[in-house]
């Protein structure tokens, strides 16, 4: 690979999505680097209507928040603020990387913020569409503040299948500045009940 350098904590990463298909990571930013993107959220908030997120695909999406509660609003990586440009070469970095050592064929990345009001959820489902199966890993990175306890709620329940076929919950929880990782075609997810608004950006890395 010529000049190419391993990088050990990527490999981590690599390592738990080839062997278990999702991963789950404290220190890919800094705190430093998560308050900033929680500021940045909020301002945003405050600037901008955050749209009620939709289930479906463009023309058949539907607002159902018995299914889904929470708020969005998309990341343009066209034209990034300061904060965002620091996240989105972030994430690129460990996208080329990828790339480079398990040839996924990534080719972009679309990503939203997210606000989870208390008394809100999302309901069992995979991330891929019938007619569009281009997202490859679901990557959700949570911006909530150092006062987070699991008693909050909000946890993101991962359905796992052993080789057996017998199915496991993996709860995980929305501490801040984790980062969870996971195959976006094979493993049904859902977040629990929120107590306290849970605030995250989430995204998916497609192939063409």
């Amino acid at each position: 690979m010529g000049d190419f350098e391993l990088n050990p904590f990527y490999e981590l990463i690599i390592d738990d999505l080839v062997n278990r298909k999702y991963s789950v990571v404290d220190c890919f930013f800094s705190e430093e680097e998560i308050n900033l993107l929680r500021a940045n959220l909020l301002l945003k908030q405050d600037l901008h209507s955050f749209k009620k997120a939709a289930i479906g695909q463009a023309s058949s999406e539907q607002i159902v928040e018995e299914i889904r509660g929470d708020s969005i609003l998309w990341l343009d990586e066209k034209e990034p603020d300061e904060v965002e440009q620091m996240y989105f070469n972030k994430v690129n970095h460990f996208l080329e990387y990828v790339n480079r050592t398990c040839y996924l064929g990534i080719q972009e990345g679309e990503f939203h913020y997210a606000c989870y009001p208390p008394g809100t959820c999302y309901k069992r489902h995979l991330d891929i569409f019938q007619s569009d199966s281009r997202r490859t890993l679901s990557v959700v990175l949570y911006l909530n503040d150092q006062e987070w306890t699991p008693a909050y709620g909000g946890e993101l329940a991962l359905y796992l299948q052993d080789e057996h076929g017998n199915e496991r919950e993996e709860i995980v929880h929305a501490l801040p500045g984790r980062l969870v990782v996971f195959d976006s075609k094979s493993i049904e997810h859902e977040v629990k009940m929120v107590n306290h608004t849970r605030y995250s950006i989430t995204g998916w890395l497609k192939t063409r």
